[in-house]
């Protein structure tokens, strides 16, 4: 497991469940609107990063 992939996992896990199935809803969206059918590890991480960073301004401006 690359270090990016692991700190990945701990911030998925140290979310509270509601934003965590949020995230794993939009994800699953993401990859299925993706323009190849078998996502690469860097697009999903990419998009991981995208939703975290979403997540933290949504957490921010409540």
């Amino acid at each position: 497991m690359t270090p990016a992939t692991k700190k990945l996992l701990e911030e998925f896990d140290a979310l509270p469940d509601r934003e965590r199935s949020e995230l794993v809803a939009e994800l699953a969206r993401r990859v299925a609107l993706a323009p190849h059918d078998l996502p690469e590890d860097n697009d999903l991480l990419a998009a991981a990063d995208n939703l975290f960073g979403e997540l933290d301004r949504r957490e921010q401006s409540e």
